[in-house]
């Protein structure tokens, strides 16, 4: 299997070559800049198999490099991580609804940023779950592209985004808690990003269009995918 492409965008200079060591170390090939939109470009020129995105940045901030990703055709799926010294809630939040998919704030553990970025590659090079198709009444997932279609209709999601859709559907009917959610599809389970699951499942509803209320929200627990006329799977 060849080596994964992470492009890293980040201005400070000490932190890029940090983030840059420690990812190699760890059998990544890294692209970097410290320029939000030669990032962007290098994004959409190389492909690269994950983003880590700072949102300083000059000549385009990290937040409309990750809209700019999330909309275009050949780029949409890349996973994105945001890293920033940017720590309120709200930033994070805001990270989350541009289409990140994860985020971490600054200063950082250089090995937990390695275990995130494997974390996201797992979900996203290795996209094939253990079972098949799944179909309910209007909605179609395959994992083998990945693809999801709303009404015969192709929805485009990000790989966190699917994994988190398949990863219910495939438990139709039964909670998962929000614990269960990140160790499962974000592969951590650290305290306090219960609000990342909260985001996502926001995001993802908003993309399934007249099929948003198939995934409900048991308060105080978690999320369930609604089994209203039964599954066909294959």
């Amino acid at each position: 299997m060849a080596e994964p492409v992470i492009l890293v965008i980040e201005d400070e200079q000490d932190i890029l070559d940090l983030v840059t060591y420690h990812l190699e170390q760890a059998g990544n090939r890294v692209l970097k800049t410290m320029d939000g939109a030669e990032g962007l470009q290098l994004c959409r020129d190389k492909l690269p198999d994950l983003v880590v995105l700072d949102l300083m940045l000059p000549n385009m901030e990290g937040k409309e490099v990750c809209r700019r990703i999330r909309r275009g055709a050949e780029t949409n799926r890349i996973p994105v991580l945001i890293l920033t010294a940017k720590t309120e809630e709200v930033d994070r939040i805001v990270g989350f609804e541009i289409g990140a998919d994860d985020y971490m704030t600054k200063p950082f553990s250089p090995r937990e940023l390695v275990l995130r970025v494997e974390s996201i590659l797992n979900r996203t090079l290795q996209r094939k779950p253990a079972s098949n198709l799944i179909r309910f009444p209007g909605l179609f997932i395959d994992p083998d592209q990945p693809k999801v279609e709303v009404n015969n209709e192709e929805v485009t999601l990000t790989a966190t985004e699917f994994k988190l859709l398949y990863y219910l559907a495939s438990r139709a009917g039964r909670v998962q808690t929000r614990e269960i959610l990140l160790d499962q599809v974000w592969g951590y389970s650290f305290e306090g990003y219960a609000r990342t699951v909260d985001t996502h499942v926001r995001r993802l509803r908003t993309k399934l269009g007249p099929l948003k209320g198939c995934i409900e929200t048991v308060r105080g627990i978690g999320y369930r995918f609604c089994e209203r006329e039964g599954k066909d799977t294959k």
